[in-house]
């Protein structure tokens, strides 16, 4: 017969890998998405505000 000590250590780490799974993957989204605003910025940094013509 299994253990209910065993049921909830089970449970227990299984909890904890989606939550370490849920976290890493989280951590991921939000650096990809830093990382895509921060080219954005540099690009738009690089562009030339306005032209201006010289007489």
């Amino acid at each position: 017969m299994e253990s209910p000590l065993l049921s909830i250590l089970a449970l227990v780490a299984l909890v904890l890998l989606v939550v370490v799974t849920g976290g890493v993957g989280y951590l991921t989204l939000a650096n990809w998405r830093d990382r895509r605003l921060q080219e954005q910025e540099k690009r738009e940094q690089r562009r030339p505000v306005s032209k201006r013509k010289e007489k």
